[in-house]
This record gives C-alpha cells, structure tokens and sequence, in this order.
C-alpha cells in the first residue's frame, strides 16, 4: 500500500494545486465580474444581468475546490486542543474516524449533487441560458475532490506507525 501511495501521491499533488489555481482564478474572475455589475450600475446606469449569476458559478467551483484543497492539506477546522491532549493511539483513532467521515460526506455529496443535477438538468438559469444542474457541477466534483483527498490522508494515517505520529512528523508528513 504504501509503494501505491507513493506512485499516486504525484499526481494528487499535482491535482491539488490545479485545484488551488483554479479557484484562486474563481475568486479574480468573480472579483472583476462584480465589479464590472457596481461600474455598469453606478457609472452607466445599465447593470449586465449576466454578472450576479455568473459570480454565484464562480463563488460555488473556489469554494469547494478550496474545501477539497483544505482536506487535502489538513487545514479544515478541528478541535485540536482535544486532541492533543490524547495519547497517540487515541490522536490516530480519531484521525481515522474523522478521515473516514469525511470521505463519507464527500461521497454524499457527489452522489446527491449527481441527483440535483440529473432532476434539475431540464430547466434553463434564465440570464444564462445554461442548464439548471449546472449549478451542482461544483457540488459533484467538490465532493469527489474532498473524497479523494481525505482517502489519501486516511490510507496515509492507517499504514503509519503509531510512534511517527508526533507532530514533526505529521508536518513532514503532509510536506
């Protein structure tokens, strides 16, 4: 398992940072949109209909490709003073259990998005005249995303010994 890991992690870096760019990109495109929609209210009197829509796609792919990036990374809100606190058998335990439940809910997520998106799919978004399952795009491969990342951190902290666990070692871990 571990030779697996080590074959896959390369490109699930590289995943990853595709991931950061991309929203990264989401969040200046949004950014210009919006203020192009206060310049065409305010200056020209014409605000563009298309913008508030569009901004909304935009806000949906940065925030869960950002969400897939901070599972990823380890850097997802946690209640680390609890855990700490706990022996490394217990640390790991927890890891595992959290690991696990986010794969689920990531899982979750792309499932139920694929349903919205397949029940939604005939409806047009009026300004845009896209498909209305469009807007569960993100969904499904936010989940996907966030799936795949906490799987890699959880095989990661399965197959490591308990003793490596420290926290120097989890930062290099993630390095």
């Amino acid at each position: 398992m571990s030779r697996f890991m080590q074959a896959i992690r390369p490109g699930l870096r590289w995943l990853s940072l595709a991931c950061l760019y991309l929203a990264g990109t989401g969040l200046v495109l949004m950014t210009l949109i919006i203020g192009w929609q206060v310049f065409g209210r305010y200056v020209l009197n014409d605000t563009p209909s298309w913008s508030e829509p569009l901004s909304l796609q935009l806000m949906s792919w940065f925030i869960l490709l950002g969400a897939a990036v901070g599972v990823r990374e380890s850097v997802h809100l946690g209640l680390d003073i609890v855990r700490y606190n706990m022996s490394l058998r217990v640390q790991r335990l927890m890891d595992l259990v959290s690991l696990g439940l986010i794969c689920i809910f990531g899982g979750a997520m792309s499932y139920y998005g694929t349903q919205l998106a397949a029940g939604t799919w005939t409806a047009r978004i009026p300004v845009l005249g896209w498909p209305g399952g469009i807007d569960f795009i993100p969904l499904i491969a936010g989940g996907a995303l966030i799936s795949i990342f906490a799987l890699e951190r959880l095989i990661d902290t399965f197959i490591a010994p308990v003793a490596a666990m420290s926290d120097d070692a989890a930062n290099a871990e993630v390095l």
